[in-house]
């Protein structure tokens, strides 16, 4: 009840800046309220361990990638009680991301539109922000690394620019993810199709046996993909998958389609569309992922989770742990325990 209160008040003052402001804003305070142990206000989320590629996690709801992309604000929200914090996209070098304004709420959906571009200031900054954490420091959670590459490097070379980025973190993540599914740099999602993925997963697999051996640590890798994607394509990455003996896939990143906020405001801005009108779009993937995968591969879920019940359906259709992104802007950090309390009492169910 405290933190649905205090977000109450909270995010009126917020929805009344410009979306990026409130960001830049709200994960500076975040970090304060933490170091100052004010967000043990917010109450504890229900223990629920779920062990997923070789990883214990505290509980199944997750932070999806995005919200910070350079990992200067881990500590902070390490404190809303998920159970894996997911940090970046992070590039080889630092960008600026695309032209500002490119963020828009469109509230009456419950949606956000971003064409941020993978801002972001370079690996090697990333990294220190991640040894200077006292999450990672002492180890206190699950902790994954998502990587991209550089709006300037060429499609053809984009292998070049993971396989940087995943020697850099490998150290320090509990797993890696790949992001080709962002739909806000040119060509990314090129990177799905059939040849093209599977010589990316091959140099990637590669990569990562002789990183294990380096470190004497294996670090999973998970895929992150689109849901603007038909039966087909899914199919042909769900094959690339398992041919390549990927850890795990991130169903999914936000969508291009506008079907679902045609007539509101902001529903001609580019960029990618996520909120609770991608909730139906990426549990159909998950649940076709699945289908193709069985228990092979192990699925998390994001996209549209605005409370437990949604949670629960990205479970039902197939994933075995879920991120939250754009319902924790809209619902505040109560939507955290709403979600493990909810696939706690599911688990529970089902024993």
């Amino acid at each position: 009840m405290p933190a649905k209160i205090l977000y109450a008040f909270a995010r009126p003052a917020l929805f009344s800046l410009d979306p990026e402001t409130a960001h830049n804003l709200t994960l500076p305070a975040l970090r304060r309220a933490a170091a100052l142990g004010l967000t043990s206000l917010l109450g504890q989320t229900p223990a629920d361990p779920r062990t997923v590629m070789g990883i214990t996690f505290p509980n199944p709801v997750g932070l999806a990638a995005g919200l910070d992309k350079d990992g200067a604000y881990i500590d902070g929200l390490a404190a809303l009680g998920f159970g894996s914090i997911e940090i970046g996209t992070v590039t080889p070098r630092a960008q600026p991301g695309n032209p500002k304004p490119r963020m828009f709420r469109l509230p009456a959906a419950n949606a956000i539109i971003n064409r941020m571009g993978f801002n972001n200031g370079g690996v090697d900054a990333f990294v220190a922000n991640v040894q200077a954490s006292r999450f990672f420091q002492e180890r206190q959670g699950v902790l994954g690394l998502n990587i991209g590459k550089n709006a300037d490097t060429p499609i053809e070379r984009a292998a070049e620019d993971y396989l940087h980025c995943l020697e850099k973190v490998y150290p320090y993540a509990s797993y890696v993810t790949v992001n080709i599914s962002s739909p806000n740099t040119k060509n990314l999602r090129q990177l799905q199709g059939a040849s093209e993925l599977d010589a990316l997963l091959s140099q990637l697999k590669q990569a990562q046996q002789k990183l294990a051996d380096l470190h004497k640590r294996y670090v999973p890798i998970t895929l992150k993909i689109a849901p603007d994607i038909d039966a087909e394509q899914v199919k042909t990455i769900a094959d690339a998958l398992l041919r390549h003996r990927i850890d795990g896939v991130i169903a999914t990143n936000t969508t291009i389609s506008r079907d679902a906020v045609r007539g509101l405001q902001h529903e001609n801005e580019t960029g990618g569309l996520s909120g609770a009108p991608v909730l139906a779009l990426s549990t159909s993937v998950v649940r076709q992922l699945h289908g193709e995968l069985g228990d092979e591969i192990p699925i998390i879920g994001v996209g549209g989770i605005f409370s437990g019940a949604d949670a629960q359906s990205k479970i039902t259709a197939g994933a075995s742990l879920v991120q939250l992104y754009s319902g924790l802007i809209y619902r505040g950090p109560a939507l955290v325990r709403e979600c493990a309390a909810a696939l706690r009492q599911h688990s529970q169910n089902k024993q």
